[in-house]
């Protein structure tokens, strides 16, 4: 299959624009445009939409013009052509009779590679690894419109401009134009570039170059900004994400033609064009749900996994505690996840979690500070089914035979006084205050004042106990008891002295 398609691709860029024109008017396609317009077209639609039929009329369009060329009369001996010569000859008519174009030895005409996307020159005839770039969560590819293709410099200027050109189809025309608005003026359905190193040894995050800039047909596309730095002396960094085109493009048969405008400071990047359809986090959520839920038991054989005692520790483990509160959020737990890689068995909430990475991708565990992939993700059952049971605890313990238990004593404790009691009777008709003690017995508080301060006397067991003098008292204390005592001399004066009443109430009075 790669062979024909190279002997496909040359064959079209051997065409002259009357073939180019036969062949896109064969599929459908806009056959208006200069002739290297119609070579990018022919050649994109032989990459992504080569089909036996179209195949079968390339070759036909072929072997007619070269069956036209065989049949004049030879006016100088057959030699070998290079690249160069092959086009330059054919576009003059020459007589010179041609050898059929197959397998990958021909190599590509250079004449062509400042024609097909702008984006240097055509493969070699080695092929060399693909640049892949990572998947992302929010975005489900639909089609790819340009393959990941390296941005080549033209000459020595630090800023270099790199054209791309191609054609939407019919049917991708159809799916952005029949696609929901997730919100005014974006649709679910879009064309996105993505750009990242050239490093084929792994898939690539996205990764803008320095001074980029996208220009869409006659328009500037806004690419993401830095984020503002509060640290000093770090850095801003930008966001690299996939960049929206689909506003800016031609929705119909018309070409597009796209300007990427990058720094070149000895970093080698690709770019890519493909068609998604991008989720929110709902509907990654319902998926997570639908398929990334873990049995209660698988989760209940893991703890025990964890608490099996170690032979070769001195230490052993009888049990594990897990918080029912979201370590992003400080909120109860709604949905319980954690990543298969994880190592712990702390989760947080799913919803809050991709919310989270919708608006700024990390995926990052908020726990153990690792990654944490979407693909990754699984929502713990046992812990659904404690949450559902255990609502008046907020965090639960494992132990060693898989079973759980609320912690609720320390939240009790926290509630009670830390300072002592002093626990406050009645008055008797003597004026004494009567305080109970733990063997049974009452105490007497005298009610009488000092020069300096107030003396407080109890009965232990029958027996009188030491006066407490209380130097907490002032002047103005003291004073305002003299004044009482006058009060009470006049009121002795002119009748019976009412009960003195206890100035403190009955009950618990902390002493702090």
């Amino acid at each position: 299959m790669a062979a024909e398609l190279v002997e496909a691709k040359n064959m079209v860029m051997s065409f002259r624009v009357s073939d180019l024109q036969m062949l896109l008017g064969f599929v459908g396609r806009s056959k208006s445009g200069l002739k290297h317009e119609l070579v990018t077209r022919a050649l994109q639609l032989v990459q992504f939409d080569c089909s036996p039929e179209l195949f079968k009329k390339i070759k036909e369009l072929y072997e007619t013009r070269y069956a036209k060329k065989s049949s004049e009369p030879i006016s100088q001996p057959h030699r070998p052509l290079d690249p160069l010569t092959m086009h330059s000859t054919y576009d003059r008519a020459s007589t010179v009779p041609r050898t059929p174009l197959t397998g990958p030895n021909i190599d590509y005409p250079v004449l062509y590679g400042k024609y097909l996307n702008g984006l240097g020159r055509l493969p070699a005839k080695t092929l060399k690894p693909e640049v892949r770039l990572v998947k992302l969560p929010f975005f489900n590819m639909l089609d790819e419109l340009l393959k990941p293709t390296e941005l080549v410099p033209q000459n020595n200027e630090k800023l270099q401009e790199s054209p791309c050109i191609f054609a939407l189809t019919p049917r991708q025309v159809e799916l952005i134009r029949n696609s929901r608005e997730l919100q005014p003026g974006v649709k679910a359905v879009q064309v996105v570039l993505r750009i990242c190193y050239s490093d084929t040894s792994s898939p690539q995050e996205d990764q803008y170059p320095p001074n980029i800039a996208v220009k869409v047909n006659h328009s500037y596309c806004s690419v993401p900004g830095y984020y503002p730095s509060n640290k000093p002396g770090v850095e801003p960094k930008r966001p690299c994400r996939p960049i929206n085109l689909t506003h800016l493009m031609y929705l119909s048969s018309a070409t597009n033609r796209i300007t990427v405008t990058w720094g070149n400071y000895g970093k080698s990047y690709s770019v890519a064009l493909y068609l998604v359809r991008q989720l929110t986090s709902s509907e990654l959520l319902q998926r997570l749900k639908t398929i990334g839920v873990k049995h209660p038991e698988l989760c209940k054989a893991l703890v025990k996994e964890k608490l099996r005692l170690d032979p070769d520790s001195e230490i052993a483990t009888t049990g594990v505690r897990v918080s029912l509160i979201c370590p992003l959020v400080k909120m109860r737990l709604s949905v319980p996840c954690r990543a298969e890689t994880c190592a712990h068995l702390q989760c947080f909430d799913a919803v809050f979690y991709l919310q989270m990475n919708e608006k700024k991708p990390t995926w990052m565990c908020p726990v153990c500070d690792k990654p944490a992939p979407y693909d990754q993700l699984i929502i713990d059952g046992l812990l659904s089914k404690i949450l559902s049971e255990c609502e008046d605890a907020d965090e639960i313990e494992y132990l060693v035979d898989g079973s759980w238990c609320p912690i609720r004593a320390e939240k009790e404790r926290s509630c009670s006084p830390q300072c002592p009691i002093l626990v406050l009777g009645t008055s008797d008709a003597n004026g004494l205050l009567s305080s109970p003690n733990v063997n049974g017995s009452s105490g007497s508080m005298l009610g009488g004042s000092g020069g300096g301060g107030g003396t407080v006397g109890s009965i232990e067991n029958g027996k009188p106990g030491a006066d407490v003098v209380d130097l907490t008292l002032d002047s103005s204390s003291s004073s305002e008891e003299e004044e009482e005592e006058e009060d009470e001399e006049d009121e002795e004066e002119d009748g019976p002295r009412a009960k003195r009443r206890c100035p403190f109430q009955k009950g618990l009075v902390s002493a702090c």
